[in-house]
């Protein structure tokens, strides 16, 4: 778990889908142990830290239409 919580070296990436301002989005980081996942509108939040094998859980779900309820309303 130590790797978790290295000091993040990387560059963020944010998605093309992204909304023009560069300061209301949510960005992602490779780092050794996986993903760090950012919301630039809180810099003053830790950014949350996946497994790569969590990360590929969460996107084979998202892919799968698992989460569209959320959307929903």
């Amino acid at each position: 778990m130590a790797r978790l919580t290295a000091p993040l070296g990387g560059e963020w990436r944010k998605s093309s889908y992204s909304a023009g301002n560069g300061n209301a989005c949510v960005r992602l980081m490779v780092t050794d142990s996986g993903v760090a996942v950012d919301d630039s509108k809180r810099p003053d939040l830790a950014p949350l830290r996946y497994t790569r094998a969590e990360l590929a859980a969460f996107l084979q779900a998202a892919k799968a239409g698992e989460f569209d309820h959320l959307l929903e309303g």
